[in-house]
């Protein structure tokens, strides 16, 4: 049943390869005629996608190929292949969009239509044509239905509207068993908040992002159950409309969609705000780990690269997710080498997006506040942005400690290098803008030819601070570009080129890790004589400017105890609260428990108010936020996705600080674990899926604080290196474990005894 409007299929990108999928279809086949019948959907290739929801970015003549191979039973086989016999029609689908939802109309149902013996009379012939695009098998977990969660509640609002509530935001669609006369439509419209009266809300706004799905009944007397086909949404509650008769709970279940990958990890402790901020980044990662790692599974559903970037060591402790980031890198690599070694802030880059810009130096940024065409423009005019395609290096590196698997470094090497190279000759080739019209010196214009900061990137992206007085949105959220980015642009530059160091050492090229390593240096000593005052702070004070100079060792040794009270001292101005944008936040609490501030780590982690972890969970959310303020304490929602995965990246934090589990040599085949006995917590458990088998720390303090009991598993062919505070001591001592299971007691030592 071919090309009828806007039908999902699998996803096709430009300059990429088409992914194919290969079944066994024996138990499908019965002796004599057999039929094959496809549905067609607009899906990625021909239906809106990204912020501007523009359709057809890809093309808009949808196709299908396949290749049926039959072994027969006398020896021989048969390959069956598309050919003029070949038919198609429309069918009871109206439309099927992954923004704008799907119609479906049962009173033009077909039933047989892809059975042998079907009246095909009056269908459109097909239309044989060449595809220049290689088919390659797809790779990963497929997308499919993970989970069904039933009605939590139906309400009736102050507006008089018929809501659903189903406890949980969630990506997916909804599945609905309705009784009623024929042409009866059921309109479904979705949304992840409700206001603070409690009205249906849709907090996504923007061209063609409707998120609403109609059903018209062919009036059987029996009921109908339907669910759409080629779409979903992300949402929580679903506002019906036209449902005929009393709406009862049973006749609505929420379907939840993703790639189908594995739980590996998971924590849980004594404090249920810690808990449930892991079960949201939970949530989070699988509504957006479908088919691609999008930002959030409502609005743009766009692979940004930053957001992946930094969630990638809790995208890997909490899901198995090997497969599905070797086939996304495949596609990036794909982007990369079309631009000459620059990596775009979104793969698949859309193409209404791709246009192509130079990235803009600070003074040419100006644009309609209110103008989603003009933001979208200047936000894709930011490629190549610090933190974001930085991607190519430090992920494939953190996939590889966490698998311990070195074809991630085989198969990106030759494309970090490519990313490193191009991020010196733009260090070469731009000078800041601030700079441009000044008569520079030999030695600063030396330093600032190979500091890569003079092209507009992203900055500390929407670092708190930055946002709260600017009059309009796009101005408020330029602002940290306009004052962060040149300081952040050299801070992944060196970190760059120190993880393609350790790649080719890894990979056995001494030679070459050393010129890198000295690479890095050059830019960390221009970095220091730029950026760092007389007095010892830099010359941009916000916490993520000195978060990412410290975890990024940008200065020398005898610097960093100023730059870490200068920190503590930001933190303190901010009220103990954390003001740190997308680049900054994962390095935060890191930095300060590496720098002898864990109690200060802990408060900023135990925070409830905005902007804070736990402010999010206080209010209700079940999935982590776009924006700290997302719901304000009023009740008044911002429009903004309440599902973004990016800021979960604390979890990583919370297993290595607080289990503590730690990866000290790839794969997990040596591991640190050393739980964190000193009182906030009474207990914590973790686990994490090793390659080599499950890896697990159960820890309790005892009531009087004295003694804790620690529990540890330890997979085969690995050993775990115990650690404890100096003020506790273990009975038996055993600081390094093997495989199997040790049960442990830990002691509090005596005053005289430290």
């Amino acid at each position: 049943m071919g090309p009828h409007r806007a039908r999902a299929g699998p996803v096709l990108h430009r300059r990429h390869a088409l992914p194919s999928v290969t079944h066994d279809v024996t138990d499908l086949l019965r002796e004599g005629d057999n039929a094959l019948g496809i549905v067609l959907a607009d899906g990625w290739w021909a239906g809106r996608i990204s912020i501007l929801g523009r359709s057809a970015q890809y093309g808009d003549l949808l196709r299908a190929s396949w290749r049926l191979e039959v072994d027969l039973a006398d020896g021989t086989s048969e390959v069956i292949v598309p050919d003029e016999s070949v038919v198609s029609d429309r069918g009871p689908i109206d439309y099927s969009d992954l923004f704008i939802g799907e119609r479906h109309d049962a009173r033009r149902a077909v039933p047989g239509w892809s059975s042998p013996g079907f009246d095909a009379g009056g269908w459109q012939p097909g239309r044989l044509v060449d595809v220049e695009i290689p088919v390659v098998p797809h790779v990963g977990e497929p997308v499919r239905p993970l989970l069904e969660l039933p009605v939590h509640e139906i309400r009736q609002t102050p507006a008089g509207e018929t809501v659903v509530d189903f406890g949980q935001v969630i990506a997916g669609r909804v599945r609905l068993t309705a009784r009623g006369p024929a042409g009866t439509t059921i309109r479904l419209e979705h949304a992840e908040v409700v206001d603070g009266a409690g009205n249906f809300l849709r907090n996504i706004i923007g061209v063609d992002k409707d998120q609403v799905d109609e059903f018209v009944l062919a009036g059987d007397e029996a009921g109908e159950t339907w669910e759409p086909e080629f779409t979903f949404h992300g949402f929580r509650y679903v506002k019906v409309i036209g449902w005929p008769g009393e709406l009862l709970s049973e006749d609505l279940t929420a379907v939840v969609l993703g790639s189908d990958l594995e739980q590996t990890g998971d924590l849980t402790c004594s404090d249920p705000r810690l808990n449930q901020l892991v079960q949201n980044t939970r949530w989070s990662q699988r509504a957006n780990f479908l088919a691609v790692p999008t930002d959030c599974p409502q609005c743009e559903r766009a692979g940004w690269t930053g957001d992946l970037q930094i969630f990638t060591p809790t995208a890997a402790t909490l899901m198995g997710v090997a497969a599905f980031l070797r086939r996304w890198f495949a596609d990036v690599r794909a982007e990369q080498a079309a631009r000459d070694g620059m990596v775009p802030i979104i793969v698949p880059m859309p193409p209404a997006m791709d246009l192509g810009a130079t990235p803009p130096s600070p003074s040419s940024v100006g644009a309609d506040p209110h103008d989603i065409v003009a933001l979208s423009a200047g936000l894709s005019a930011i490629d190549g942005a610090a933190g974001w395609g930085d991607v190519i290096t430090m992920t494939p590196w953190e996939l590889y400690r966490r698998y311990g698997d070195v074809s991630f470094l085989q198969d990106n090497v030759a494309a970090m290098r490519s990313w490193v190279d191009w991020q010196t000759r733009e260090a070469a080739r731009l000078l800041t803008g601030r700079l441009r019209d000044t008569d520079l010196d030999a030695e600063a214009r030396a330093r600032h030819a190979v500091l890569w900061n003079g092209a507009l990137n992203f900055g500390d992206w929407l670092a708190p601070s930055t946002l709260a007085d600017a009059e309009h949105e796009f101005l408020a959220m330029m602002t940290a570009p306009l004052t962060t980015h040149e300081i952040v642009g050299p801070c992944f530059q060196a970190r760059s080129l120190d993880v393609l160091a350790d790649t080719e050492e890894v990979l056995g090229d001494g030679a070459a890790a050393a010129a890198l390593r000295q690479r890095a240096q050059t830019v960390r000593d221009a970095f220091s004589a730029e950026y760092l005052t007389e007095q010892g702070r830099l010359t941009t004070e916000l916490q993520g400017t000195y978060v990412l100079a410290l975890a990024f060792d940008m200065v020398t040794s005898e610097r960093r105890a100023g730059l870490v009270d200068r920190l503590v001292e930001l933190i303190h101005q901010s009220g103990d609260h954390l003001d740190t944008g997308f680049p900054s936040v994962p390095y935060l609490l890191d930095v300060l428990w590496d720098n002898d501030h864990a109690d200060l780590a802990w408060t900023l982690l135990l925070q409830d108010a905005i902007p804070s972890w736990l402010y999010e969970v206080r209010m209700g959310a079940t999935m982590i936020w776009e924006s700290w303020n997302a719901v304000h304490p009023d009740g008044t929602v911002d429009a903004v996705s309440m599902n973004h995965y990016a800021f979960g990246c604390v979890v990583d934090t919370m297993m290595r600080r607080i289990a503590v589990i730690g990866c000290v040599e790839p794969g997990f085949r040596v591991s640190r674990v050393a739980p964190d006995l000193s009182g906030r917590l009474d207990r914590c458990a973790a686990h994490v899926l090793t390659p080599y088998g499950r890896l697990a720390v159960d820890w309790r303090r005892d009531e009087d604080g004295r003694t804790a009991s620690v529990v540890v598993d330890v997979p085969t062919s690995t050993t775990a290196r115990l650690e404890l505070p100096t003020d506790w001591r273990l009975e038996p001592d055993s600081a390094e474990l093997g495989a199997g299971r040790h049960e442990l007691l830990a002691i509090r030592r005596r005053p005289r005894e430290r």
